[in-house]
């Protein structure tokens, strides 16, 4: 538990600048404000971010605009089906240098501050397990050499909807290692105008750096700082165990629908993103509300549905939103 105080102006520079990269990123992009401040917590938080929704909806724009705004390094990897992982980690080349040959370590595109993972599910499972070890321990094993990655490090990856030819679903133990799984919906028919008018204009808008390396880092500090009232840790650990189907307080949906409930990692997640969000108010502590309003992003992409869950269509938002109906604060 946190016991260190944080000091009020610090939480206001904070929560000032959290909002400064949230509306820089909205000066890009059409609406999907709830989806920029859940991606942008997430990242501020130190974790990876899962994008999901339908073709054309900015999933990829959302990714580049949020490298934009930061000074960050940024790579992106589109995952077809014929990508391998040495594609995404890189390899070891052979280098001749004075008439001698040497095997020398060519780094793939997962070395930068900023990983788009594009379409992430077109990409065989061997393909997608090369980020298992990067998305949890933040290097990278090759040939047995081990090889840290830049610091900060996030993977921002995209996926549309399981179409059946031509993708992979993500393995669970793949979906545990996002921090957030944030979901962008059709635009509205105002936002539908707006985007047409933007983005058939001479010149379309380009985000501008608002935060260094530096500043980032702090701020994921920061949140491991927050404390979070306990009421708000027990709600958290009520919510992950109704998720689990052998759990008495596990929900109608979930005791037809789910397979596998949400992981310890699942809770961890959705107490560190309450954190975040305290922060981004300005606050020091965590409460009830903070982890009701990140639960969505914490958990819905965790929740494995069974054979019946998906003939009926039920999705882990259902599941989610329920068990927030059904566990009361």
């Amino acid at each position: 538990m946190s016991t260190q105080v944080i000091h009020a102006d610090r939480l206001q520079s904070f929560r000032a600048d959290f909002a400064r990269l949230c509306d820089e990123v909205g000066r890009v992009m059409v609406g999907q404000r709830p989806a920029i401040e859940g991606a942008v917590l997430a990242l501020l938080a130190g974790g990876h971010v899962l994008i999901e929704g339908p073709p054309g909806v900015g999933k990829t724009l959302l990714a580049r605009t949020l490298a934009d705004a930061t000074e960050l390094t940024f790579r992106r990897i589109q995952f077809t089906s014929d990508l391998t992982g040495a594609d995404v980690v890189g390899t070891y080349v052979v280098m001749e240098s004075a008439g001698r040959r040497k095997f020398e370590f060519q780094q793939g595109p997962i070395f930068a501050n900023i990983v788009l993972a594009d379409e992430i599910n077109r990409a065989t499972p061997k393909t997608q397990a090369a980020l298992l070890e990067a998305l949890q321990e933040f290097a990278v094993t090759i040939a047995s050499e081990n090889y840290e990655l830049p610091q900060p490090f996030f993977v921002i990856a995209t996926q549309g909807p399981e179409e059946g030819d031509g993708t992979f679903p993500l393995p669970e133990k793949q979906l545990d290692r996002f921090l957030a799984g944030v979901v962008m919906a059709r635009p509205a028919t105002a936002e539908l105008e707006a985007i047409v008018d933007r983005g058939t204009d001479a010149t379309e808008p380009v985000a501008q750096p608002v935060l260094t390396a530096t500043r980032i880092s702090e701020m994921t500090q920061l949140v491991r700082q927050v404390r979070i009232d306990p009421e708000a840790r027990q709600h958290a650990v009520r919510l992950v165990a109704a998720t689990e189907p052998q759990q008495p307080a596990a929900t109608p949906l979930v005791k037809r629908y789910v397979r596998q409930g949400i992981s310890p990692r699942g809770a961890l997640a959705l107490a560190l993103l309450a954190k975040a969000r305290a922060a981004a108010a300005g606050g020091a502590l965590a409460t009830v509300e903070d982890v009701r309003h990140q639960a969505l992003v914490a958990l819905a992409h965790r929740v494995v549905l069974n054979f019946d869950g998906y003939a009926d269509q039920v999705t882990p938002q259902q599941v989610i939103a329920e068990v927030l109906q059904k566990v009361s604060p």
